[in-house]
């Protein structure tokens, strides 16, 4: 086994940690900037349009995350 993979894997585990909580952070900061429940809007109304643009809302946090993330 080479030498550095403990290392590099405490390393991405970290950067994997911290992303998904920046991730967290910032959904929870829309859910709650946004005028309605998103997830009743969602699972229980079956708001399609809502889905798709909290899907892509949430690729563009990821997407961020994972450039800052990256340097």
């Amino acid at each position: 086994m080479d030498p550095q993979f403990i290392p590099h894997m405490v390393n991405a585990l970290a950067f994997s940690f911290a992303g998904i909580i920046i991730f967290l952070a910032g959904f929870i900061i829309i859910d709650w900037w946004s005028p309605y429940d998103l997830w009743k809007e969602i699972v229980e109304e079956q708001n399609t349009a809502l889905a798709i643009i909290v899907a892509g809302i949430s690729l563009g946090i990821c997407i961020v995350i994972s450039a800052a993330i990256r340097g």
